[in-house]
């Protein structure tokens, strides 16, 4: 049997920290669950910026956030969304917003640093909700993460049973090489800036190549991953609090990465082979 195990990266295969800003108010949201404020508003959308933090730092914090991405030519990539929405429409909201400043951008990436500023080893990603209402950028956003202990151990005990794994993640790509590359995990195996549509196509494209998929995952944008997949496995190790519905999806419900292998091998015995 081919086995094929897809992993989410926040809050599955990372212990993160995400902060965001209220570009109106000011207001900082340290410790948010991002997709869930996403998922609050229908007219949100998350996206991840490819831009390097200490860039954003060094910049001028009363310019225009705006005007700082078009200057540098900084793309982005839609990480979460209720809604299907043409890149270009998002392109203009992003482009054109007159309110968020390169100071919001930088107070989140400060106060992640904050926070996980003694780990050995840290990856950090910056974005934006946009509001398709209003339309604007409503909150800048920050996020870091370190492997969950166990982590790195656990992906070497599947490669050891032949199984083949990936990650599926909103994150930017840069971000999720570093990770994989910690991790065992080859780059060709790692799709970065995935909505949850992508997401559930990518584990659709894979059970055409192998017997058996398994979805790892912690939030409600793992969603329709969850439903296309084979076997689902719901994380608990960063979060408890889920919504019913993530739950109700799930086959299993672990507390740590490592409880993936036993269920692997007992959902597949002794007919695992590679590919």
């Amino acid at each position: 049997m081919t086995v094929a195990v897809v992993f989410d990266s926040a809050g599955t295969l990372l212990r993160s920290y995400r902060t965001a800003r209220d570009v109106v108010t000011g207001e900082l949201l340290p410790d948010v669950e991002t997709t869930v404020l996403t998922c609050l508003d229908r007219s949100r959308v998350l996206i991840a910026l490819n831009a390097h933090s200490r860039d954003v730092i060094a910049a001028s914090p009363d310019q225009l956030l705006s005007a700082y991405l078009c200057d540098r030519n900084v793309g982005f990539g839609v990480s979460c969304l209720r809604q299907v929405v043409p890149q270009e429409h998002l392109a203009r909201i992003l482009y054109q917003d007159d309110t968020a400043q390169v100071e919001d951008l930088q107070t989140c990436i400060r106060d992640v640093w904050r926070i996980l500023k003694e780990e050995s080893l840290v990856v950090m990603d910056s974005g934006a909700i946009l509001n398709l209402s209003r339309p604007g950028i409503e909150f800048t956003v920050t996020a870091g993460g370190r492997p969950f202990e166990g982590a790195k151990e656990t992906m070497a005990d599947l490669h050891a049973m032949g199984v083949a794994t990936y990650i599926a993640s909103g994150d930017r790509a840069a971000k999720l090489e570093k990770i994989a590359d910690h991790l065992g995990i080859p780059r060709d195996q790692v799709h970065g800036i995935a909505t949850p549509s992508i997401k559930a196509q990518i584990v659709a494209d894979l059970k055409a190549c192998y017997d058996t998929v398994v979805m790892v995952g912690d939030g409600i944008n793992d969603l329709q991953a969850f439903e296309k997949a084979d076997v689902a496995i719901l994380s608990e190790q960063q979060s408890r609090q889920k919504p019913k519905k993530l739950c109700d999806a799930a086959d299993f419900i672990i507390g740590n990465v490592s409880d993936v292998v036993p269920i692997v091998r007992d959902l597949c015995g002794d007919g695992i082979v590679s590919i």
